[in-house]
C-alpha cells in the first residue's frame, strides 16, 4: 500500500495497458493507489455496478 496520498500522473499511467486495442488497470493496481486492498475495490465494484458499466470494469477469470 501506498502511503504518500499524492500521485504523479506519470505513476497512474504506468499502471494503465493497452491489452487488445483497450487501456485496462489492474484492480489490484488500483487499489495500490487508493491505499485498500483489492477485495475492497472489487466489492465496490458489486456494490455498485451501475457505476461500472462494462466498457470500464471488465472481469477476467483464470481457468
Amino acid at each position: 500500500m501506498n502511503p504518500d496520498p499524492t500521485v504523479s500522473q506519470k505513476q497512474i499511467e504506468n499502471l494503465i495497458f493497452s491489452i487488445r486495442g483497450m487501456q485496462v488497470m489492474f484492480d489490484y493496481h488500483l487499489a495500490e493507489l487508493y491505499g485498500v486492498e483489492t477485495k475492497r475495490v472489487n466489492e465496490q465494484v458489486k456494490r455498485n455496478h451501475k457505476r461500472f458499466p462494462l466498457l470500464l470494469y471488465v472481469s477476467v477469470n483464470s481457468g
